[in-house]
């Protein structure tokens, strides 16, 4: 039984005229070998993209990758067809199986897009390429977790091709608790506001800030509380 607590200033950082990107593992350059993964989960990105710029065309396989959007718009091309737009509270899924090309870039021509992208291993390799999303905003109103991704039987949320990972969104009001759910690895990524997670400390001595992330391994349920402006968490529990 673990908890974690991985500070945003520690992560690594790219920064060019376009991009500005917080990885909380292992990514392109920024390689440290102690910090590839935390369970299934390979990479979480937190992206700030300037208008009208973004991700040119790239290929991706064999990956799981979810995009959540904080603010803005993003448009996702891919090599299956598709054209979409992503936006708060849309659940978003992208699988490249047997090999996927797409580019992602921000819809606007005048405001930043926010975005925090997330890839998980998938159960099966070489699978068909596809794209889901769905929209969850009216389950996040409710101030509670939202399923937003899935590979169980979970109602409301995109499918993923990984049985032993589930993707829990809140939207979370001033002093909202809530119960983070119990599994061998839960990564908690706080995207906005503050968050005092039971066994990490107190937002004086030690609590999530925006960009923090507490890794769980084998730590039951414990509560995670919203700080006095609320917060925005992302929750992956995987095996």
């Amino acid at each position: 039984m673990s908890i974690d607590v991985r500070r945003a200033r520690d992560r690594s950082h790219t920064r060019i005229d376009w991009l500005d990107s917080w990885h909380s593992f292992s990514f392109g350059p920024h390689y440290d070998p102690a910090n590839t993964q935390h369970g299934l989960l390979v990479v979480s990105n937190d992206d700030v993209i300037v208008p009208g710029a973004g991700f040119p065309t790239h290929p991706h396989r064999d990956m799981e990758i979810v995009t959540w959007v904080l603010d803005g718009e993003l448009e996702h091309r891919d090599s299956t067809g598709t054209v979409g737009r992503i936006y708060p509270g849309l659940a978003q899924r992208m699988s490249a199986g047997r090999g996927i090309t797409h580019s992602e870039v921000n819809a606007s021509p005048v405001n930043p897009l926010h975005l925090v992208q997330m890839w998980v291993l998938p159960d099966t390799g070489g699978i068909e390429p596809g794209y889901e999303q769905r929209d969850v905003s009216a389950e996040l109103d409710a101030g509670e977790l939202v399923v937003v991704a899935s590979g169980r039987d979970h109602d409301g949320g995109v499918h993923l091709h990984q049985r032993d990972a589930v993707l829990r969104a809140g939207r979370l009001g001033p002093a909202a608790r809530v119960t983070v759910p119990d599994a061998p690895h839960v990564h908690v990524y706080v995207a906005r506001g503050d968050a005092t997670l039971d066994g990490a400390g107190d937002l004086t001595t030690g609590g999530l800030g925006t960009g923090d992330a507490a890794r769980l391994s084998s730590a039951g349920t414990p509560g995670l509380t919203a700080g006095a402006t609320g917060a925005e968490v992302l929750i992956w529990e995987t095996a």
